[in-house]
């Protein structure tokens, strides 16, 4: 029997083949909230929680000297479970390693060189959450994702797709350095300038697996950039909550069709809508709903007859943003024009609205109205699907019927679709990315490795399911006709299978599906030649979900 001295100052036994399974009654930990499949093996032989550089780096170099993989876990989001591994690999919790004061910081020196911007020091142990709220108490702002409990660490690496993707681009877009440990345990300072090809790879290659990365260096946008009430330029936004309908669905989505198709459209714009099954926990996200609870529960009575004291229906939901780029660019009739037709849903659905509100206010504080802030969206079990499309002509096509006769089959109540109707919960979010002037588009040759930013529209189709096989078999079966709608020749949506990392599904073994994540063989082998260098061992290669090495 060996030891090794845990991080939080207890002694675990370790046998060398395999690591004892152990795990620690006085923290809350999680392999991760994935969607992995049965034969993944997400239970790591020894969970650590360091405290420090010196922690991992004991850590990265026992792992070396025994044989053992490491993983890296910051939030647990990473929806393959590619952030824990097996029995025979040691999983890094970071969750509470940097949370220190000086983890979280707006540097003082110059800022960014190239684009003027304030520089923010964070640390990957913190959640998007504490992240929005600490820009906010400084008047800052990045684009990032919508779910409060994600964490900074893989987040960064995957892109930090957002609701501010056409305005600003992905929060990867905007790292500017990466402090990092590598194999040998020696920290590094990582930017553009000083190890070009290291960076690409890092941001938008294979995350988890060239190092544990400790904190980014992330340039910021000021309020005061993007807000001039003295002109009237203001960021507006709109949230707009419904009852499940599929007129509404529709309606809302012939939008984002005729957004996506359009590629003069103005980077201002961005747009995303959502649909949520029934007993989605609504009050956090929209929880300004949380002052009117009596008022929108006989609305709902009213309009379906569902009790609302005991069950949220299922709803339908829009963000709607508008920001302006300088004092010159003012709200005009015609940008009020694209607000007003989602407001006239307010009146023309009259019924079915639950919340039409419009939102002025500093981009700081606009950015926490996009956030959900409950950990997953159902206690379940789920299969996921995120399908990109370059496509400019879905306004033409048939889309927008076939989601919708899609999604319509588990939604409503249906003695047709009975059983996946009460074994099936959707979490559905579609959104515009493309246009000429868009910058998730703009910024595709920025030294970063996010792929298919040619991308007009990002649909991510989550179908949880209660925890039996007739569940998950309802789940894969309707997951099963989406990917014949979605992808192939004959696709009113994308010919292609294009997937983003953050929302990996299916197959886990990176060198079979590829494809479906790299734009060509020579991107995806330019990253496999730094996992070589950065992973000669196989030490951060804790499971198939990573690029390749590739020797030289």
């Amino acid at each position: 029997m060996e030891t090794i001295q845990d991080f939080t100052g207890l002694q675990y036994p370790l046998t060398k083949d395999p690591i004892q399974r152990k795990t620690y009654d006085d923290h809350n930990v999680e392999y991760a909230t994935s969607s992995h499949q049965k034969d993944h093996d997400m239970f790591p032989g020894l969970i650590a929680m360091p405290k420090n550089d010196d922690d991992i780096i004991r850590a990265i170099k026992y792992a070396k000297s025994n044989g053992y993989a490491v993983s890296v876990m910051s939030g647990g989001h990473q929806y393959s479970g590619a952030c824990s591994t097996h029995g025979k690999g040691i999983q890094l919790n970071l969750r509470l390693t940097y949370k220190a004061p000086q983890d979280l910081v707006v540097l003082p020196q110059l800022p960014a060189p190239d684009s003027n911007r304030p520089l923010v020091y964070a640390s990957v142990s913190h959640s998007l959450g504490e992240f929005n709220t600490f820009l906010k108490q400084n008047k800052l702002f990045v684009p990032h994702g919508q779910c409060t409990d994600v964490h900074l660490g893989g987040h960064g690496q995957t892109g930090g797709y957002g609701q501010l993707a056409r305005a600003f681009g992905l929060l990867g877009d905007h790292i500017w350095g990466i402090r990092m440990i590598d194999h040998s345990g020696e920290v590094k300072e990582v930017t553009k300038k000083s190890n070009p090809e290291l960076f690409y790879a890092i941001t938008g290659g294979s995350p988890g697996n060239f190092g544990i990365i400790t904190h980014w260096t992330i340039e910021a946008h000021r309020d005061q950039d993007h807000d001039f009430p003295e002109t009237g330029a203001r960021p507006h936004g709109f949230k707009g909550l419904w009852l499940y309908n599929e007129t509404v669905l529709k309606l809302l989505l012939n939008e984002v069709a005729a957004m996506a198709d359009d590629l003069e459209m103005p980077r201002n714009f961005d747009l995303c809508c959502s649909v949520l099954s029934s007993s989605f926990p609504i009050f956090k996200l929209v929880p300004e709903l949380d002052e009117n609870r009596g008022k929108i529960r006989q609305l709902i009575e009213d309009a379906i007859g569902v009790d609302a004291h005991t069950k949220w229906p299922a709803c339908v939901v829009l963000y709607a943003q508008w920001v302006p780029m300088s004092a010159e660019d003012l709200y005009t009739k015609e940008v009020d024009a694209w607000f007003q037709k989602f407001r006239n849903l307010d009146s023309f659905l009259k019924y079915w609205c639950i919340h039409a509100g419009n939102i002025v206010k500093p981009m700081s504080q606009m950015t926490g109205e996009w956030l959900f802030t409950n950990p997953r969206e159902f206690d379940h079990p789920y299969e996921k699907r995120t399908y990109m499309t370059n496509s400019t002509t879905l306004a033409k096509g048939k889309w927008v019927d076939q989601v919708s006769d899609q999604i319509n089959q588990v939604i409503p109540p249906s003695l047709k679709h009975f059983d996946l109707w009460t074994n099936c919960f959707l979490s559905i979010q579609i959104q515009a990315m493309g246009g000429k002037y868009s910058q998730y588009f703009a910024n595709r040759n920025n030294g970063t490795a996010y792929s298919w930013r040619d991308s007009t529209v990002c649909q991510d189709l989550d179908c949880f399911h209660v925890e039996s096989d007739k569940g998950r078999e309802l789940a894969l079966g309707w997951q099963a006709a989406n990917d014949k709608l979605m992808v192939g020749e004959n696709s009113a949506y994308s010919k292609k299978d294009k997937r983003v990392l953050w929302a990996s599904y299916g197959d886990w073994n990176m060198d079979k599906v590829w494809p479906t994540y790299y734009e060509d063989r020579e991107k995806y082998e330019r990253i496999g030649r730094q996992r070589y260098l950065a992973d000669p061992q196989g030490t951060f290669t804790p499971n198939p979900f990573c690029v390749k090495a590739v020797k030289h």
